[in-house]
């Protein structure tokens, strides 16, 4: 076998230049070339998905589209409207790129974002529990059901008069994809904007901006700052 089919073999693997050079005995100067010469030959395709977790309780108040068959195995866990999603793909054969997002379903949509870090199986299993660690637990879902709760609330937030923090969307881009159609699920609590106040909120400055959209009786909210 010629070294740049060796070399195509061990990066399809997932290995890093300097592994590969370590596997084949060769010196780092002569694979870095080869490895540039590979991904020339063939377009750049995304990394591949190996987990998407969100916190059980992810559906309370929202009407989801049965056809999807999505399931939540704790649908009365008072997650108050706050859904967190944690992805995960490929990086190298033994380690994953992960992100995970904290979405207001009920009104501001993508409310922070966590990563990417790179992480192996023992690390991502630590972060995981400590990611959803105020929710009653977690479960792992379908990819798309991640993409659906992620730009479906910043879309919904969207017509509310709320954009996603401009550090926050290529996050999602970047681990998600492009995000095309609709959302498979309805937003805001029972079909309703519902705002609840968070710790780094301007309550106020919320309400101000439902205002311009919606008459009193069209949301309900909830602020500990009058």
């Amino acid at each position: 076998m010629e070294l740049k089919d060796q070399v195509r073999e061990l990066r399809a693997q997932g290995r890093s230049p300097k592994e590969i050079a370590k596997a084949l005995k060769v010196a780092p100067s002569v694979v870095a070339p080869l490895v540039r010469a590979i991904a020339a030959e063939s377009p750049a395709v995304d990394p591949e998905v190996v987990g998407c977790w969100v916190n059980v309780g992810w559906s309370e108040g929202l009407t989801v589209d049965p056809a999807r068959g999505w399931v939540d195995e704790a649908p009365e866990s008072g997650t108050g409207g706050m859904v967190c999603v944690l992805v995960a793909r490929r990086h190298t054969w033994d380690k994953m790129t992960v992100c995970g997002y904290l979405a207001d379903v009920y009104c501001l949509g993508l409310k922070n974002a966590i990563g990417p870090d790179v992480l192996d199986e023992r690390e991502l299993a630590r972060f995981r529990q400590y990611f959803f660690g105020e929710y009653a637990g977690w479960q792992e879902v379908p990819f798309e059901l991640a993409k659906n709760i992620v730009f479906g609330s910043i879309d919904f937030a969207r017509t509310l008069g709320f954009e996603a923090h401009e550090d926050f969307a290529p996050l999602a881009d970047d681990m998600l994809g492009k995000w095309e159609g609709d959302s498979a699920i309805t937003f805001g609590r029972n079909g309703k904007p519902f705002y609840v106040q968070g710790p780094d909120d301007k309550p106020q400055r919320v309400l101000q901006i439902l205002r311009r959209k919606l008459t009193d009786e069209e949301f309900d909210y909830l602020i500990v700052d009058p």
